[in-house]
């Protein structure tokens, strides 16, 4: 690490208007080093002090016109797999944490599956007769008794609290350090810490986690990696497969929601996150589709998919 990066060059040769006298200048380069030291050790394991490594970045601001129609804030960020360059319509957004809401699901059925709390996809999960409609509003369709992939579907959030709890919340801490997902804050005591306290995750860390689920390069079994992408299948057309999963929290009275995932087409593979953030004072109806509609007309803007 280049200690010039976060305290600029340091001249000590005692030239006037610079640290002067050896032990003075040695104390000085000594309480640096250890400061560097210290603050590359507090980084987050989920993010590399240049998020995004040696590759190129691409920012399209033009990318605005679709959220202010959707009148929300937000940021969508884009990795073109084929020619390893991301592609961020805001670069401040797409670095700031929020909740990952049922995006969660994508991790939380991974690590599931890895420490054998449920053995595929298939298991079926018992509806436990009650849920807070409070919280997660009044989802008839989701009460009943369902597999693992159809709870995903549907986002059935008993279901994946069902699942968590089966986990444990240490081994979850584990799981999600050796992905590197999120921030690792799992001070909500309530089950589910991804709709609700501290916990967070960047849109840039979230492609990061894609991209290595799509590489197989998760520290997990690849026949679960293998059940997740496949579970994550949403959408097929021509010359083009989507794996994705939306997320949508009310925290704070702010609406948060996301699409994520990635797309094989034929120009090619892209990982994306997209990020919508809206004061609930000003909810609109169409809230939920604008995730989708924002990514689809981003990614066609880029030649990805029709």
């Amino acid at each position: 690490m280049r200690l010039t990066k976060f305290f600029g060059s340091f001249n000590i040769t005692g030239r006037p208007g610079y640290f002067s006298g050896s032990v003075f200048n040695a104390t000085v380069v000594a309480t640096v080093i250890m400061v560097a030291i210290r603050f590359a050790a507090c980084q987050s394991p989920a993010t590399d002090l240049n998020p995004y490594g040696d590759e190129p970045l691409e920012i399209r601001e033009d990318f605005r016109d679709l959220f202010d129609s959707c009148g929300v804030q937000g940021t969508i960020v884009v990795y073109d797999y084929s020619n390893k360059k991301w592609i961020v319509s805001d670069t401040a957004e797409a670095l700031k944490e929020g909740l990952p809401a049922s995006t969660f699901k994508i991790p939380n059925l991974l690590f599931a599956l890895e420490a054998g709390v449920i053995q595929s996809e298939h298991d079926t999960l018992r509806w436990p007769g009650v849920t807070d409609t409070v919280k997660y509003g009044y989802r008839p369709e989701t009460y009943r008794d369902m597999t693992a992939a159809e709870a995903f579907d549907i986002s059935a959030v008993w279901a994946y609290e069902e699942i968590a709890q089966r986990i444990g919340r240490e081994k979850m801490r584990e799981f999600l350090e050796k992905s590197r997902y999120g921030n690792g804050n799992l001070s909500q005591t309530e089950t589910d810490f991804w709709n609700f306290g501290a916990f967070g995750i960047t849109p840039v860390n979230m492609v990061q986690f894609l991209r290595d689920l799509y590489e197989e390069k998760l520290p997990f079994a690849k026949q679960h990696m293998d059940v997740v992408k496949n579970v994550m299948i949403t959408e097929e057309g021509e010359g083009y497969r989507i794996h994705a999963k939306t997320g949508w929290t009310r925290e704070g009275g702010i609406n948060l929601g996301w699409w994520v995932g990635y797309l094989e087409g034929s120009n090619g593979v892209c990982l994306f996150a997209t990020k919508l953030v809206q004061d609930r004072q000003f909810k609109r109806d169409d809230f939920g589709s604008c995730r989708k509609e924002i990514t689809g007309s981003v990614l066609r803007r880029l030649g990805m998919m029709k």
